[in-house]
């Protein structure tokens, strides 16, 4: 497995392996946010075709609670992996390489969000060292083929977690 930052070439393939709803690309707009300096898309490559994405948002979660608890804390979101694919190993990779350009940047903490219904995902990221530092609602959007926008609210806690500074 091998993990990059995500390139121009990379979003049809994102798109076709990975696709997510809405009629507007998701791995686009998260591309674009990469290209305008506001975060640094990773993708996970296994035989030459993305398994799994994070996005580092430097400027952190969007959510007012969140940005009162952890200010300056940039946010890993959005991660995700092929569900035939989970539990090897993919998932904890792309955290630790967004774990890396944090620490490259010299950033003390980083913090992701997770959904009070996923205790998969919950119990993945307290055996890699995040604690719970507050609830909050995570807002997000997305429009569907019929060009109708959708408003999604999930009930999430935000996890912090201390980078070692070696």
């Amino acid at each position: 497995m091998e993990i990059t930052v995500c390139r121009a070439a990379d979003v049809a393939l994102l798109d076709e392996h990975l696709g997510t709803r809405g009629a507007t690309s998701f791995h686009a707009r998260r591309y674009a946010r990469q290209q305008a300096g506001q975060s640094t898309y990773l993708v996970a490559w296994l035989d030459e075709r993305p398994v799994g994405h994070t996005e580092m948002r430097w400027s952190g979660c969007d959510a007012p609670e969140v940005r009162r608890a952890a200010p300056g804390c940039p946010e890993i979101n959005g991660l995700a992996v092929r569900p035939d694919l989970r539990s090897r190993g993919i998932g904890s990779a792309l955290i630790r390489a967004a774990e890396s350009l944090a620490r490259e940047r010299g950033l003390p903490r980083t913090g992701m969000g997770v959904a009070r219904d996923n205790p998969r995902a919950a119990a993945l990221y307290a055996r890699l060292g995040y604690h719970p530092l507050t609830d909050y609602l995570d807002r997000w959007t997305y429009q569907d083929h019929d060009g109708a926008t959708h408003e999604q609210v999930d009930p999430c806690t935000f996890l912090v977690k201390a980078l070692p500074t070696c």
